[in-house]
């Protein structure tokens, strides 16, 4: 963050005729945190939120460009992605082509089997696998690309790559490596377009708006997605299971980055959108569950109550009595439904219910979510900030001594005491 977003901050706080003190008490945070804040220092974006609902502002109104700090050493994991950043940024000069034209034809059938197992992998938490097999894939699709630069083929082997760069696109957007992510999803944009496959298009729009979300670009994650989900906006009566599914993940991300940027009403609208699309699904949803995961009444449902930890005068007892027992969201109703505990939403919601027990002072609770998730999913919890917001709440809060396992946790999750 820069000196210029500390001023930001100021202006508001002054406009509004708060002191530091005051606005620290109505964010629920530290006044040492404004302070540093407003002198040029570093917060989180979450923290940045919490300032913006006090003052009454968008979040966005907030922020301010920054130039970036000098890089004093290499990013291990930027290193580690060399291999795929080859592939999907090839050197470029004036005379020699971007992808060699192979010499042997390509197997597209071959190809695109690889690209659906490869998306597999990713939705069961095999990241190593992903980041293992994901260059060579992109590197076979560019090469078929190039090799069948018309007709019927040449369409075949650009809907391959549209999965490929969309493979790519979701991997780096959950390890954090935006740029690339950026790049890859723009690819697969293009390449399905090219192809009319509008659905493809639209999910890695859904992807483009879940990257801009995480990065702190509210207005324009919900622009975007806004703006997609009115251009494909079906008619129910008529629409395939994808078309349904894709315009419904648009709606909820849309209510994801509008409650965030303190849009409220927004957020209401896109969820309300998002409940008539899986209303419209029914139990046709698994039809499309390769491409789009899991999308139903039950994940519209459990995005809501994320939504609830979020916006102002949000109720964690409110996400926790809709998610125990035998409430609709508990783990009880998703075992009923067989619904496998490797599924992403449900463990994304776990992670809420989680945070909603951490917000009421149950530590206890909040540990129990951690550990299921941790016994399904545990490559997956590794890279969910909620899991470590989770935990260092916990770290910070807890009057009594930390137990063993929360050690355990912490450890696992990066956390220091």
């Amino acid at each position: 963050m820069s000196k210029e977003l500390g001023e930001n901050v100021k202006k508001h706080r002054r406009t509004a005729g708060l002191t530091q003190e005051t606005l620290a008490l109505a964010a629920g945070v530290a006044p040492s945190t404004v302070a540093k804040l407003e002198q040029g220092g570093n917060v989180r974006i979450e923290t940045l939120h919490l300032l913006a609902r006090a003052l009454h502002v968008k979040t966005s109104q907030l922020m301010a460009s920054d130039t970036p700090a000098p890089v004093r050493e290499e990013d291990p994991t930027k290193v580690g992605l060399v291999e795929l950043r080859n592939s999907l940024t090839p050197a470029i000069g004036l005379a020699a082509p971007v992808t060699e034209t192979p010499e042997q034809e390509p197997d597209l059938e071959a190809l695109l089997d690889l690209v659906r197992r490869g998306s597999a992998a990713y939705d069961s938490d095999r990241f190593g696998s992903v980041a293992t097999t994901l260059p060579q894939i992109i590197s076979d699709a560019n090469s078929a690309v190039s090799y069948y630069d018309h007709g019927g083929e040449h369409e075949k082997a650009l809907s391959a790559r549209a999965e490929a760069y969309l493979l790519g696109g979701r991997y780096l957007t959950q390890v954090r490596q935006y740029d690339l992510a950026y790049h890859a999803l723009s690819g697969s944009i293009r390449d399905a377009q090219e192809v009319n496959d509008t659905n493809t298009a639209a999910y890695a729009i859904v992807i483009m708006s879940w990257l801009l979300l995480r990065q702190g670009r509210f207005d324009d994650a919900e622009n975007l997605a806004v703006e997609t989900a009115d251009h494909i906006e079906p008619r129910i009566s008529k629409a395939s299971p994808e078309r349904l599914a894709v315009w419904g993940w648009l709606a909820l991300q849309a209510a994801a980055a509008a409650v965030r940027n303190n849009r409220e009403d927004h957020a209401t609208g896109a969820r309300r959108i998002a409940a008539s699309a899986a209303s419209a699904l029914g139990t046709k949803s698994a039809d499309a569950r390769h491409r789009y995961g899991r999308f139903d009444l039950k994940v519209a449902a459990m995005k809501g109550l994320e939504d609830e930890l979020i916006k102002e005068g949000g109720d964690p007892y409110r996400v926790i009595e809709e998610s125990t027992g035998r409430a609709p969201l508990s783990d009880r109703s998703m075992k009923a439904l067989s619904v496998p505990e490797t599924d992403k939403e449900w463990n994304r919601h776990r992670l809420t219910v989680a945070t909603a027990y951490s917000k009421t002072g149950d530590h206890e609770s909040a540990m129990e979510r951690l550990t299921a998730i941790e016994y399904a999913n545990g490559e997956w919890l590794r890279h969910q900030r909620t899991a470590t917001d989770v935990m260092e709440s916990i770290a910070r809060k807890r009057k009594r001594t930390l137990t063993g396992e929360m050690r355990r946790m912490m450890s696992l999750l990066g956390v220091t005491a």
